[in-house]
């Protein structure tokens, strides 16, 4: 018995002093957080190059697409790490299958974005391979390209990290931005079009 009740006490002890440790940690955390305020970064398409889409079968889509966001982060005391940005394709919520096959910068895709700074993320989908969509979803593509405008929408989930000094925050804000492409016949293949600016993106953390 007394075994046991000295165990107990031991235990007791360690998650006590563990506590004790993590308390302030996390006070500090919470005053920098309070103190510098991070904003949420912001995102705008920048612009948009869609080639060669095509509707075969009635449910086979094919395409690529190159995507600009232009990401600003507002923070005037915070920088921010761009660790991942995973990105997706879709029309009317229906994925269109081609995984992005980059997300890249004119410095490596994982960057680091200054206080008070725009950055450039280009993303590039293929889709060449050809992605199936539901037949009344794909039928209502067919009617946009017909109609000369392409509604697509882009998500993109993101990893980032706030640095406060030597204290860094992680969080995973969630980008949605919605493309409305005029398209035209692409070289005898499907149609094609460009966006040379758009919306800004809807971002949720």
């Amino acid at each position: 018995m007394s075994c046991c009740c000295s165990s107990l006490k031991c235990c007791c002890k360690f998650l006590g002093g563990l506590l004790g440790a993590l308390f302030p940690i996390g006070v500090i955390i919470l005053i920098y957080w309070v103190i510098f305020q991070p904003h949420q970064i912001r995102a705008t398409v920048g612009s948009a190059t869609l080639t060669g889409l095509t509707v075969t079968n009635a449910s086979v889509v094919s395409y690529r697409l190159a995507v600009t966001l232009d990401i600003y982060n507002p923070s005037l005391r915070v920088g921010i790490y761009h660790d991942t940005l995973d990105a997706e394709l879709s029309y009317r919520g229906a994925s269109l299958g081609g995984p992005a096959v980059g997300a890249s910068t004119a410095s490596p895709a994982e960057f680091y974005q200054r206080r008070k700074s725009w950055k450039t993320v280009k993303v590039e989908f293929d889709g060449s391979s050809g992605g199936i969509l539901p037949g009344d979803v794909a039928g209502e593509l067919e009617k946009e390209m017909g109609r000369g405008v392409v509604s697509l929408e882009v998500a993109v989930d993101a990893r980032v990290r706030y640095r406060f000094n030597r204290i860094k925050i992680r969080q995973k804000p969630n980008l949605w931005c919605s493309l409305r492409i005029p398209v035209k016949a692409d070289r005898g293949r499907g149609v094609g079009g460009a966006l040379t600016s758009g919306d800004p993106c809807s971002v949720k953390y």
